[in-house]
């Protein structure tokens, strides 16, 4: 009887508070059914319940007390929600949408159960699919790796970016070749194991280090693998051999080796609850906090009246948008006449959600040649994120690769691509958002948050300012001749909007 009521009001929490985040969980179901990084997610809501049963026996040695505190960490936890859902980031949308259930546990339940149950609840981080950043800088540690193996196994390679050329072929290091898959799952796991199966901390230490180095180093060798077997056997008998055992036929032998190394150090009985419930019941600390206990039905009551109110500000906020005009008006530069866009490869940026949209060229008297595009957004959120996963310079499933990284600029930022084999096109992004110019996406994020939370919405834009590696013309030759022709950037980026 002493759990039964405060369960329930729990499920009853939990049930309204994924009805208000619905969106978020949804989108972290989708990514969890239908991309491959982030499969092993499937495993982690049996795993939670897991651990979780493991401590019943020590936790029925508790009192449920609800905790006043606590509201306040699930209101905090919905604040971040509401800023990733009007932003439409959803990383932080899935990360407060998590952490209202977890802060609800110390709401209702109190902070002695909460405390027994600090594990289970603080691995349900992994809930939410994280990884994606991580791509471009594990392309580059895997393209480091495999040049070096290449070269020490005699085979005479030249590496640009992530791309390698051998006498096979030209090959590339490509995003599902980063081994970000493998490495996030192995963490996932890592954790766990380390605190189930070991009680020093320097062995979970060590444990976790490995978790992270193998699947790195284990991907470089995997990747160049490949190009050995295809400088005797060909380029398309290594691709079949990797596709086949580039899988979880890897990851399986990955992990096996790391297990396999790390049995003889487990020091604990992963079936442990890890717990003392006793030592919790008595504990004066815990005495103290409780305090500021609720109770009852004003638990439930303290819930709903959070969820109606970040529900009435999330309505309010998504409804608002700036004014834009009819339709961008591409600047004029001395120097330089506007013309039809001519392209080796076709090229056009991606900016989902965008209400006005712009390609154009521009060609000086040396017949230097550069490609802008600007896109328009009366207001940012779920679809119409500018610098989201797969917006701008680089659309996903073209011809089009990610290359490297440019030279920076304080207010763009420079990346090469690269496409068939030859053509290399070199784009700086840069965003603005009322009078603020920048290069960061997170700090075009951050005005966005501000300017929903405040009510006060301004038009955001993206503008990529490209050219190609011509003959007797480099790409970043005729983008600094532009930029010298057209001025201040904030200038021209804001007559963009001007009204024709």
């Amino acid at each position: 009887m002493t759990w039964r009521r405060p369960l329930a009001h729990l499920a009853l929490s939990w049930i309204a508070l994924m009805v208000l985040t619905a969106s978020a969980w949804a989108e972290m179901a989708v990514q969890w059914w239908n991309i491959s990084t982030y499969n092993h997610i499937l495993f982690i809501p049996p795993i939670v319940a897991w651990l979780v049963w493991l401590r019943r026996t020590e936790l029925a040695k508790l009192q449920p007390l609800g905790w006043w505190p606590g509201f306040v960490l699930v209101a905090g936890a919905l604040f971040v929600w509401l800023l990733g859902e009007l932003a439409g980031v959803n990383i932080v949308a899935q990360a407060g949408a998590v952490g209202a259930l977890q802060m609800s546990v110390l709401a209702i339940l109190g902070p002695r159960v909460t405390a027994g149950l600090l594990f289970p609840l603080a691995y349900m981080v992994f809930l939410v699919p994280f990884g994606d950043e991580l791509v471009p800088a594990l392309q580059m540690i895997t393209a480091d790796v495999v040049i070096w193996l290449t070269r020490i196994s005699g085979i005479p390679a030249v590496i640009d970016g992530v791309f390698i050329d051998t006498p096979a072929g030209l090959f590339e290091v490509a995003e599902a070749c980063s081994g970000v898959k493998f490495l996030i799952a192995m963490i996932a796991l890592g954790v766990l194991v380390a605190q189930t199966c070991f009680e020093r901390w320097g062995r979970r230490l060590a444990f976790m280090a490995t978790c992270i180095a193998v699947p790195i180093i284990a991907n470089g060798v995997r990747a160049w693998g490949t190009i050995y077997i295809a400088q005797s056997q060909g380029i398309e008998f290594a691709a079949g051999f990797d596709h086949i055992f580039y899988g979880w036929i890897f990851f399986a032998i990955v992990v096996a080796v790391i297990l396999g190394a790390a049995w003889r150090f487990f020091d604990r009985d992963p079936e442990e609850p890890g717990i003392d419930g006793q030592a919790l019941a008595e504990s004066r600390f815990f005495s103290k906090l409780e305090a500021f206990t609720a109770q009852g039905r004003n638990n439930l009551l303290a819930i709903a009246a959070i969820i109606l109110i970040f529900a009435a500000w999330n309505t309010l906020a998504s409804r608002l948008e700036a004014d834009l005009p009819d339709r961008l008006v591409a600047p004029e530069v001395d120097g330089w006449m506007q013309e039809t866009p001519s392209m080796q490869l076709d090229w056009e940026p991606r900016a989902s959600g965008a209400d006005l949209r712009l390609l154009t060229s521009y060609v000086d008297g040396e017949g230097r040649r550069v490609d802008l595009f600007a896109a328009a957004y009366a207001t940012q959120g779920p679809g119409r994120d500018p610098a989201a996963y797969g917006e701008g310079a680089l659309v996903p499933d073209t011809d089009w690769r990610w290359l490297r990284s440019g030279e920076s600029r304080p207010d763009a930022t420079s990346d090469y691509l690269f496409a068939l084999g030859s053509v290399k096109r070199l784009a700086q992004t840069s965003w603005r958002i009322g009078d603020v110019t920048t290069a960061s996406a997170a700090r075009l994020t951050l005005e966005a948050m501000r300017d929903k939370l405040l009510l006060t919405p301004r038009p955001a834009l993206t503008v990529i300012v490209s050219a190609e590696d011509r003959p007797g013309i480099l790409a970043d030759e005729a983008i600094a001749a532009f930029r010298r022709s057209t001025g201040p950037q904030d200038v021209w980026m804001d007559g963009l909007l001007d009204t024709p």
